[in-house]
């Protein structure tokens, strides 16, 4: 009678390079990793601002020199932080719409809070500018250098500073950055 010899799953390092950091993911060989999805909750990196992260494992290298590395794929706002930031007398601005970038195809929502209540007027503006300047900002950077700017604030505070003009804002975040193709 054969013997069967039974496989185990071990724990393989994966980069995230966006972040500076490593997480370890759990399968029968490094192989087997490639497109899984893996969730990181960058509230701690971020000082308290709660963005939960998805990326896409993918294999680099080959023989023995084989590497899993994790490239960003979205970008969420928690729904609590959004609430705590809109106030009784404040409104809020939501806008979605997809754009092209270098390399790929995003859909974007940006999410902006007026400092007081202000009219239906005053918020479309923002929405079109916003829109607007999100799209221009968009077209010649790749989509990893879209994902590092939101995590450094970049394109929040250039937009920021564009819609003051409009109305004076006490937020302005891309509530989702999403990768579709």
């Amino acid at each position: 009678m054969a013997t069967i010899t039974k496989k185990r799953k071990r724990f393989f390092d994966v980069e995230i390079p966006l972040i500076n950091k490593e997480t370890q993911a759990q399968a029968f060989n490094l192989e087997e990793l490639e497109g899984r999805f893996i969730k990181f909750d960058l509230t701690r990196i971020l000082k308290g601002k709660s963005i939960e992260a998805r990326f896409n494992i993918k294999i680099e290298g080959s023989g023995e020199k084989q590497k899993a590395i994790a490239h960003p794929i979205q970008f969420r706002l928690m729904p609590y932080y959004l609430k705590r930031m809109v106030r009784k007398g404040t409104n809020y601005v939501e806008d979605s719409f997809t754009s092209n970038c270098k390399d790929a195809k995003l859909k974007i929502k940006p999410f902006l809070v007026t400092r007081r209540k202000v009219s239906r007027a005053v918020r479309k503006a923002l929405r079109n500018k916003a829109k607007e300047e999100l799209l221009k900002y968009v077209k010649d950077k790749d989509a990893e250098e879209l994902f590092d700017d939101i995590i450094k604030n970049k394109i929040q505070k250039t937009i920021s500073l564009k819609l003051k003009k409009i109305y004076p804002l006490s937020m302005c975040e891309i509530r989702v950055l999403e990768i579709l193709k």
